[in-house]
């Protein structure tokens, strides 16, 4: 069975990255309890790149904002879709959201990859 990792990037107000480290903390516990087989979450600490097209000019970074990238691996795409389900019907998922987002979501982006090469 081929592994499946669904990949975040998240532009979030580098003042929110203490409360997004406690949130995506208990976000990760719930993933793992209902199947994830890794749960990662980075936050940028090089975006000033050269010869490339850098982050920030993709995603639009605003001033003071950073971005973190988030890692869910599964072991294949229809676990990840059990999996999500059953994340999303947890009554914990929903106490987890609150009424003041600590990153916009529009700007997240988001996508589901087929492992190509694992060492």
């Amino acid at each position: 069975m081929s592994k499946y990792v669904d990949v975040y990037l998240l532009p979030i107000p580098e003042e929110n990255v203490p409360a997004y480290k406690k949130l995506a903390t208990k976000a990760g516990k719930l993933f793992i309890k209902h199947g994830a087989l890794k749960y990662r979450e980075y936050v940028a600490s090089d975006l000033n790149v050269q010869d490339v097209v850098p982050f920030p000019k993709r995603i639009k970074l605003n001033e003071g904002e950073t971005l973190v990238y988030a890692a869910v691996e599964f072991s294949s795409e229809s676990h990840r879709n059990k999996a999500m389900k059953a994340i999303f019907a947890d009554p914990d998922m929903n106490a987890m959201m609150s009424d003041k987002p600590l990153f916009n979501y529009k700007r997240m982006v988001y996508g589901g990859f087929k492992i190509l090469v694992d060492l």
